[in-house]
């Protein structure tokens, strides 16, 4: 691993790790409540939607896992992001509730099976041995940078289309309009797999990197390794914390009393905060011990949590809400951002990244089944009410603290490794 790889294979690894999960998250989570009108879906439909995601991508990160040890990961990710963009053009016809499940299905298999284990080991590829922090770091950060910039263009795009009269608007010109959106975004997507499939080399030989065959041999010595284990549990919190991103420019619409358009300024301002936490961690943490950082992340979780959920932050209260929104996005970006780049600490071998990735994801990543419909109830059993969105940031709080005890055993076990 002494060779490194180029600049722009982290950039290409960066616009493609937000490419794909752009149709299924980020436009949803950006333009929530636009989604849930031209959709005519309620809070718990659209959780029960990324509930069929997780149950799919469940079974996609164990399977997916051994497939990033087996094959060149720019192929995979290339394929990915072709098939999620064929994705976009049913999505853009508004489906039945039904057909959309199917959909959220479709796309848990192309964005997990095919693309998150062969992401995650690219990216330890790139930092080397002495540059984790960094690769994770500005892979998060860059990642939410893309994300914000497409939301950016999607609130545009939108507004341009439904012109000065954003509050009076149709149901039939939000639809023309978010169809737009979703047009742009697929084509982008499409772009970007031919670049990673074309220039996304690391400059090592593929071989180097790869396995001939998974057994049950290297799955029971990755499940041999503690950090494993505890790495499932902080992801599984850590992972709580980050589907609170799709709630934000409701809250702001429901609880703050913005228009849409406002309000998916807020979830877009939300996303710009991701690339700024990111990048920050990024280019600090690998000269501190990055694993205590992971422990702080969770403390800000916990404080934004108690914040939102006490109450006292309703639309008298703008400057409150902007402070409270930077510190939820602060805790949750950083833990995003650092949980995979403690890998290197936990002594997991860089060879098995991808099945370590799949067994870590098959729990760390089952909010994506649960949580979605859990804060989906919660907002419905007190709709437009901000009681309702109080519990739900309880519920984040509750995670936190969990998560917050695991990572301070990891740092425990291995934060005074050299």
């Amino acid at each position: 691993m002494d060779k490194k790889a180029p600049w722009y294979y982290l950039i290409l690894l960066i616009l493609a790790g937000e490419a794909v999960f752009i149709l299924p998250f980020v436009l949803p989570r950006i333009f929530r409540s636009t989604v849930l009108d031209v959709f005519q879906l309620d809070n718990t439909q659209l959780g029960l939607c990324f509930s069929v995601y997780g149950i799919v991508a469940l079974i996609s990160y164990l399977f997916g896992g051994p497939l990033a040890d087996k094959y060149p990961p720019r192929k995979l990710i290339a394929i990915a992001l072709w098939m999620t963009a064929l994705g976009g053009l049913f999505f853009v016809t508004y489906p039945s509730f039904k057909q959309l499940q199917v959909l959220y299905g479709y796309w848990g298999f192309t964005t997990i099976f095919l693309f998150w284990a062969p992401m995650i080991k690219a990216t330890r590829v790139w930092g080397g041995d002495t540059s984790q922090g960094k690769a994770f770091g500005l892979l998060d950060g860059g990642r939410g940078l893309t994300g914000a910039l497409f939301g950016l263009l999607g609130v545009l795009i939108f507004s341009f289309f439904l012109g000065e009269e954003v509050d009076t608007s149709s149901l039939g010109e939000r639809r023309m309009a978010f169809q737009y959106v979703v047009y742009t975004s697929c084509v982008i997507i499409a772009i970007i797999g031919v670049l990673v499939w074309v220039f996304m080399k690391s400059g090592m030989d593929e071989r180097e990197i790869l396995v001939d065959r998974i057994s049950k041999k290297e799955i029971g010595e990755v499940l041999r390794i503690p950090s494993v284990w505890l790495l499932m549990i902080i992801i599984l919190c850590a992972y709580v914390g980050y589907k609170i991103t799709d709630i934000i420019s409701q809250y702001a619409n429901e609880v703050m009393l913005y228009n849409e358009v406002k309000a998916a300024q807020t979830g877009t301002f939300f996303q710009f905060l991701r690339p700024a936490t990111g990048i920050l961690v990024g280019l600090l943490v690998d000269r501190f011990r990055i694993t205590l950082w992971l422990v702080y992340s969770f403390g800000a979780c916990i404080v934004g949590g108690i914040l939102f959920g006490s109450g006292i932050i309703g639309p008298s209260a703008t400057a409150l809400f902007f402070m409270s929104v930077v510190i939820v996005a602060a805790g949750i970006y950083a833990a995003r951002a650092l949980y995979f780049g403690v890998m290197q600490k936990g002594k997991i071998p860089l060879m098995l990244t991808g099945t370590a990735v799949g067994l870590i994801s098959l729990i760390g990543y089952t909010p994506d089944i649960f949580a979605g419909p859990a804060y989906g109830i919660l907002l419905d059993a007190h709709k437009g009410e901000e009681l309702g969105h109080q519990n739900v940031f309880w519920m984040l709080t509750g995670f936190s603290l969990m998560g917050g005890a695991a990572a301070i055993v990891y740092h425990r076990l291995y934060g005074k490794e050299g």
